[in-house]
């Protein structure tokens, strides 16, 4: 299975945007599944379904930091890394239209809710959020040049 096609059946099960991608990412990372969970619980639905930047976003900018992120000590500049998240952020932009959740959501979405909508089979035929979940672990895999199949 792609690590697209897994953040795709991750947001399937019920996990949300930031989380799916994220997960789909977790073999590379030094992290446990429930730290990673944690992590990324407060970006799904546009950050606390505030509906501001896309939680599959977020989930990919996670990651790059994780992998390729900058700490004083191992070489990496803030430039080189922001740099990479603006690279990401194009290629997001490009493939989905937006970085904004309430703009790639606004004709599916209460804004108003904290309420996570249950997933049903309705709501995954109106929402585009499984694909953006896979076309955002897409655009890290090509980004990043990635081992595409996940070792989960």
């Amino acid at each position: 299975m792609t690590r697209g096609e897994l953040a795709e059946k991750y947001f399937v099960d019920g996990y949300n945007c930031c989380q799916s991608v994220v997960l789909a990412f977790s073999d590379l990372t030094d992290l446990d599944k429930s730290t990673l969970l944690k992590l990324s619980s407060s970006f799904g639905g546009g950050f606390g379904r505030l509906r501001e930047v896309c939680g599959a976003f977020s989930g990919i900018c996670i990651i790059a930091g994780l992998l390729k992120g900058y700490d004083r000590e191992n070489g990496v500049s803030k430039m080189e890394h922001y740099a990479l998240v603006q690279r990401l952020g194009a290629a997001f932009k490009e493939a989905n239209g937006s970085l904004i959740c309430r703009e790639l959501t606004s004709k599916t979405t209460n804004l108003s809710s904290p309420d996570p909508a249950v997933r049903t089979e309705e709501y995954m035929q109106k929402r585009p959020c499984k694909e953006i979940c896979k076309n955002a672990a897409d655009i890290l895999v090509k980004e990043l040049n990635l081992k595409d199949e996940a070792n989960i």
